[in-house]
């Protein structure tokens, strides 16, 4: 037997698939949990079912059975806003005793939400048979206090020790001690209290009369406190968690289109980043996706942020503040940390704790930095907001110092990276697989590694903080990161620019010779502007050609390049908010067309996935006939700036931008797809002010219209 030597010692394990399994998703906070259609959480596909609370799962099974068998499934879903998950079930024939019922008597209706630590379901057993029925059923479960590394696939080489279940009348309470020497407990409670507790399951029998029916709450309390104290009630509960919701829903502005499955994708997509929203100490932020990625990560927050900044500009302001208060202050190379440089992630649980993964609070990524400074000057463009900028400008300053001096090693002008963490990541780039960054024969770059994106974002981060310096009072250092920026883009262009190929190269490796390679990659130095207009057209066409582009969506990686692999991470696959960017990137060179082909593969590929829910990525496969695109098996979904990139896919179309300090809104050559005839836009903040706005097609060309203004709004249409 072929042993498969798996050299990412973080890569996602996958024996089996998500894509294959119907699972459901709930998230609020620092609690998530994935049950599958039957409401159940059971050791199926890649095992990562269960209720998960701080980077831990506290519940790793919980099954209900009639008289040991399972109910049928006459329906799941989640609503609209992800609040609430509701199944419709059957009871499946059995017998019990000298008791015999056929399948259709009795109608189960399950429905569970997640609210302040804790997963609240409601169980209803409804009698639709002629006769009384008396129904014997048991609820199971098991918590085996798994760190969300192991359910990945990390093997450890100790863990620590599951303590006996405690049980009351309606409850029992399992715990786990962990080598971190933190106790962690699952109290799971029953009302009414069933006929018999025991320590892996609740047995009930109920007896109803033809159209009667019953309810039985069960509340599951992640690392209860007190765990022998009632946790609250289900309609309290819910009462709470959808004013939360509420609150959070009217931070966007309201956009609605005459195309109701664009609109479904719309309002899906709004859901899912509030579902991924989380209260920190710092400040509110986007968790990146669930399951491996529910916690902050700064390059997820920050394009997030960037995606949804003209619809919800509150999003950017959690994700600098965040950000701001987590920048490292001093070198450690076991973290990848340097004084000034932004965090990558930040994970909690017992293997971040003793140091198993080097992920508790760490910085390895080389463009987490530079995002920060670029979305704080759009943040400022977008709002207006001085004081704020004020606030944070002294962690703006320590982030330009870092691009300057640790970014840039060498004093070549490029930022690069290279780990220094003996367990970090290799790849520091958004593609961070190990085999992302190579040459054309395939041979993987030597660090330090110069990617031709962040050699964009840095650019894009002088401009932008060149134009903040301004408004500090600085002009002495508002001139110097002017000159910085142009000096930057006329170096790129001759480094990276590479005529063969009419394309800009991957990257530059240790050597600083060029990878030759064509990929998305080049698309984000569309977005940041530091393309000539002239490579721009030339990129634009490759991105638009058969090798990138497959009716769903543009590859990461051409199709014509030696690693290319459309079920793989990275080279080959299609990325929701890579599309964005890239889109946004051509229809900023004038290429609006090209843009509004990508905005409609995106959308036509929401219409053959679950829940019209954009995943973290699809494998980049050519789009045949009326299939439906194929599925990546352990891609995350719900994930932010998947879900964000119909924001910024519509913004790039719309040539929409929006300056606060002159009180305008810009809509420069704006274009839509055939499928959108018009879009309403209200509620719309500039500064203090609000406008509500139309936008109309006609054939080639697109009305702007102004519906109500509070305050001295100007609409600039550019044509």
């Amino acid at each position: 037997m072929e042993v498969i030597q798996i050299e990412d010692q973080f890569y996602i394990l996958a024996s089996s698939d998500r894509a294959a399994e119907c699972s459901r998703v709930l998230k609020q906070g620092e609690t998530f949990a994935i049950f599958d259609c039957h409401g159940d959480i059971q050791p199926i596909g890649l095992g990562e079912q269960g209720v998960f609370h701080q980077g831990t799962r506290f519940l790793s099974k919980m099954e209900l059975r009639f008289a040991g068998q399972r109910p049928l499934v006459l329906g799941s879903t989640i609503s609209k806003q992800n609040e609430l998950l509701a199944i419709d079930l059957m009871n499946p024939d059995f017998t019990a005793g000298d008791l015999s019922v056929r399948r259709d008597s009795i109608h189960i209706f399950r429905s569970k939400f997640i609210w302040s630590g804790n997963c609240y379901e409601q169980l209803r057993l409804e009698n639709f048979s002629l006769d009384r029925l008396q129904i014997p059923f048991t609820i199971s479960f098991a918590a085996d206090y798994a760190d969300i590394f192991e359910v990945r696939g990390t093997k450890r080489q100790q863990r620590g020790t599951l303590n006996p279940a405690r049980l009351a009348s309606s409850s029992a309470v399992l715990s786990y001690q962990g080598l971190d020497g933190v106790e962690r407990s699952t109290r799971i409670g029953f009302d009414p209290q069933p006929e018999r507790m025991e320590p892996d399951h609740a047995c009930y029998l109920v007896q109803l009369e033809p159209k009667e029916s019953v309810t039985i709450g069960i509340t599951i309390a992640c690392d209860c406190r007190d765990c022998d104290s009632l946790v609250g009630n289900y309609q309290q509960a819910r009462s709470e968690a959808h004013a939360s919701l509420q609150q959070l829903k009217a931070e966007y502005c309201e956009i609605a289109t005459d195309n109701e499955h664009f609109n479904i994708l719309l309002n899906r997509s709004q859901s899912d980043l509030i579902m991924m929203m989380t209260r920190t100490p710092h400040g509110p932020y986007p968790y990146a996706g669930v399951p491996w990625f529910s916690t902050a990560f700064g390059r997820d927050g920050i394009i997030t942020a960037l995606e949804t900044l003209w619809a919800n500009p509150s999003i950017a302001r959690g994700v600098l503040s965040y950000l701001a208060q987590t920048q490292a202050d001093a070198v450690e190379p076991e973290q990848d940390a340097e004084p000034g440089k932004i965090i990558h992630e930040t994970r909690m649980g017992e293997m971040a704790a003793l140091g198993e993964i080097p992920f508790g609070c760490y910085y390895g990524s080389v463009d987490s930095t530079p995002l920060f400074v670029v979305l704080a000057g759009a943040y400022f463009r977008r709002t207006g907001d001085r004081q704020f900028i004020a606030g944070i400008w002294n962690n703006v300053l320590r982030a330009l110092e870092w691009i300057d001096h640790y970014g840039d090693t060498d004093g070549d002008g490029f930022v690069e990276y290279a780990r220094h963490s003996h367990q970090g990541l290799v790849q520091q780039g958004w593609k961070d697989s190990n085999d992302s960054v190579f040459h054309a024969d395939g041979t993987l770059a030597e660090a330090p590694i110069a990617l031709c994106e962040v050699q964009g974002y840095v650019y894009q981060a002088k401009l932008g903080a060149s134009e903040l310096a301004a408004v500090m009072g600085d002009a002495a250092r508002a001139a110097e990161l002017l000159a910085q920026a142009r000096t930057l883009k006329q170096k790129f262009n001759e480094a990276f620019w590479c005529e063969e190929l009419s394309f800009y190269a991957l990257a530059l490796d240790g050597t600083k010779r060029p990878c030759r390679v064509r990929s998305s990659n080049a698309g984000h130095c569309l977005y940041s502007g530091i393309a000539t207009a002239e490579h721009a057209a030339a990129v634009g066409a490759q991105l638009m050609s058969d090798s990138f582009y497959t009716g769903w969506g543009v590859r990461t990686l051409a199709s014509c390049e030696t690693r290319y692999n459309p079920m793989s991470c990275h080279n080959g696959s299609i990325w929701p908010h890579d599309n964005a960017l890239v889109a946004y990137g051509l229809a900023r060179y004038g290429l609006t067309r090209d843009a509004i082909v990508v905005l409609e593969g995106i959308f036509q590929a929401s219409l053959a996935i679950d829940l019209q829910r954009l995943p973290e990525l699809f494998c980049g496969f050519k789009r045949r006939g009326d299939s439906s695109p194929i599925l990546y098996p352990v891609a995350c979904a719900p994930q932010s700036w998947a879900a964000a990139s119909v924001y910024l896919l519509l913004q790039g179309c719309m040539g929409l931008s929006i300056d606060a300090e002159r009180n305008q809104v810009r809509f420069a050559y704006p274009a839509l797809p055939t499928f959108l005839d018009q879009i309403a836009i209200r509620n719309l903040r500039v500064g203090p002010h609000r406008v509500d706005l139309v936008l109309k097609r006609y054939e080639q060309d697109v009305a702007v219209s102004v519906l109500r203004k509070e305050g001295p709004v100007e609409v600039i249409v550019i044509k």
